[in-house]
């Protein structure tokens, strides 16, 4: 099977060099100066303990369901997630295989107040300045698509940006690697983004070797409440979904459905007359 992540990179890094020849890095460090990032607040909003933090997601296709919104409107998208309570919105911005854009990112900063992350296969600082430039919050650094020194780098380059950073893994080892990287974010991918595969218990099986210092955030794979009350116990304070929404009929109905669920499922776990109820 081809290993999608590695195409992935190769793509984002001739992508990368396009854009500099396009705008060099000190015209668009000139433009990114202008933004100022809520970092802490991406942050604050997904560790919130009194609800369900959920980071909904705006994609137009993924490369394991090809285009899963035809008529897709991102801006339209994220306002009914902003209506519907999500804690934060994430935004595609991978063109090849995601058909994403720094547009797309651009336009929900104009309309939403919530927190956003860039959504994309970061290598090279550049992007962190694209992120900023285009009023992103917070961007992704996924563990599996850097060397050590790199995710170091890139992790220390987002902080003095001004940017948070939500680190993903998909396992074990990949964890230990974003907390040796010092990862105050630890977002647990249960898709394989080299084969695609997804397995809902990997978020599980990786909870124990987060530490409650650090956020945890679950991602991929969640469709039922019964997920995120059971994810929640385990130490996890947010979730980020996206599929599950985006072929739905109206993605915000979605999400305030799921997390109306949520909420009295947890309500009813919590009760004193539950005999399984939590402390």
């Amino acid at each position: 099977m081809p290993d999608v992540l590695e195409a992935i990179v190769a793509a984002t890094r001739r992508i990368v060099a396009v854009r500099r020849e396009r705008e060099p890095d000190a015209e668009l460090e000139a433009r990114a100066s202008q933004r100022q990032p809520q970092t802490g607040r991406f942050e604050e909003a997904i560790s919130a303990r009194n609800r369900v933090n959920i980071i909904a997601e705006c994609k137009r296709r993924s490369p394991s369901r090809g285009v899963l919104r035809a008529n897709y409107d991102p801006l339209t998208i994220a306002a009914s997630y902003e209506r519907a309570g999500a804690a934060a919105l994430s935004v595609l911005t991978e063109p090849t295989f995601f058909d994403g854009s720094l547009e797309h990112l651009c336009t929900v900063r104009e309309t939403v107040r919530l927190p956003l992350l860039r959504k994309d296969f970061i290598v090279d600082s550049y992007q962190l300045l694209e992120a900023r430039a285009n009023g992103a919050d917070a961007v992704l650094l996924i563990v599996a698509a850097l060397g050590e020194s790199e995710l170091r780098t890139l992790l220390s380059a987002a902080r003095a940006f001004g940017l948070a950073a939500l680190v993903e893994v998909h396992d074990e080892l990949e964890t230990d690697r974003a907390l040796e990287a010092g990862a105050e974010i630890i977002g647990v991918n249960n898709r394989n983004l080299r084969s695609l595969e997804v397995d809902v218990h990997l978020s599980e099986r990786v909870a124990a070797r987060i530490p409650p210092t650090v956020v945890a955030v679950s991602e991929s794979g969640l469709k039922a409440a019964d997920d995120l009350a059971r994810l929640q116990q385990l130490g996890y304070r947010a979730f980020l979904i996206g599929e599950r929404f985006m072929t739905a009929a109206d993605p915000g109905a979605a999400l305030s459905d799921l997390l109306t669920t949520t909420k009295a499922g947890s309500s009813q776990a919590t009760s004193p007359s539950n005999p399984k109820a939590v402390e």
